[in-house]
């Protein structure tokens, strides 16, 4: 049975974001690549899934809704913040109109609230893509095994924070200074949810870890986990390569897209958008330091690395 009123989201940084905020999210914040979703179309129809109804939740600006969106007949988006929404429904394509619809519910309600509602056993696959952390997931798993269809699939996936490629002239002085920032000025404004992806999801709760269990997940052995990784050589299958190298510019608007910079800058509001933001003394120091390795001026790039998890979860049918 769904909650008897709305609940109010848990992650306080983004649920908040204007219409401008979700904008400048959509355009910084790199997307995933095509192999992945492939990967996870492939296990969810592989297992008996249908192609019928996507509910992507924590959507954000939209950007896995509208990927998936061409291989599902009905696409509905849940985010609770009111600018990404707004940016979400923005873009979908006039085509698609009358068959993409972005809402604003939670991750707990997944929309039994909305007019009309998310009915129960009404879809396909839900995901989740770089979300489930700010999620109160035992709240979000009796929600899931109620709209699932039978047979149906939820994928969640996130990575664990992008690393300097080894390639990039001076990368271990550039990665002890950014974890030296990090250390210093950013620790203290990490919530759980950034420890999470961290540490790749491996403390998110589970279906049948709750009292009571959700039974309809099972108990784990059917979980499908994919790492991503340089030690698993296929990184560029969870982000495209190309998006992974970008100059000092890209990396201060990918960066500032974090929420623990988010926080930082709200509790130092006199320091946004000068030399003493905390972005601005990290992009700092990445040119000095690419320079010192004798990177001429002009010319700087930034490489990443990235970790990376995928679990799919099946509703038993």
């Amino acid at each position: 049975m769904p909650p008897s009123t709305p609940t109010a989201p848990t992650e306080k940084t983004f649920s908040t974001y204007t219409t401008t905020q979700g904008q400048s999210y959509a355009r910084t914040r790199p997307g995933y690549s095509p192999t992945l979703y492939s990967t996870i179309l492939t296990q969810h129809t592989s297992t008996g899934g249908a192609l019928t109804t996507l509910l992507d939740v924590g959507c954000g600006p939209g950007t896995t809704a509208l990927q998936l969106a061409p291989n599902f007949t009905h696409v509905i988006g849940l985010d609770p913040s009111e600018g990404m929404i707004s940016t979400a429904r923005s873009m979908i394509p006039p085509s698609r109109k009358d068959s993409i619809r972005f809402e604003i519910s939670t991750a707990e309600d997944l929309g039994w609230n909305l007019d009309p509602p998310v009915g129960d056993e009404s879809v396909d696959l839900i995901t989740a893509s770089t979300a489930a952390h700010w999620f109160d997931m035992s709240l979000f798993w009796p929600s899931a095994a109620r709209v699932l269809k039978p047979g149906g699939s939820v994928a969640i996936w996130s990575s664990g924070g992008v690393r300097i490629h080894p390639d990039v002239p001076n990368a271990v002085a550039m990665q002890e200074c950014m974890d030296a920032i990090e250390e210093r000025e950013l620790r203290p404004y990490f919530e759980r949810g950034n420890w999470l992806t961290r540490e790749l999801y491996g403390s998110l709760v589970m279906p049948w870890q709750l009292e009571p269990k959700v039974e309809a997940f099972g108990g784990g052995g059917e979980v499908f986990r994919k790492f991503y990784g340089k030690e698993e050589g296929n990184e560029g299958e969870y982000v495209g390569g190309e998006r992974l190298e970008m100059d000092l510019d890209g990396m201060e608007k990918a960066l500032a897209t974090g929420s623990p910079v988010q926080r930082w800058r709200e509790a130092n509001p006199e320091k946004v958008g000068t030399e003493e933001d905390v972005i601005r003394v990290m992009r700092r120091e990445m040119e000095r330091l690419l320079h010192e390795a004798g990177v001429e001026k002009g010319r700087e790039m930034v490489k990443g690395t990235i970790k990376a998890i995928l679990l799919i979860f099946k509703k038993k049918a």
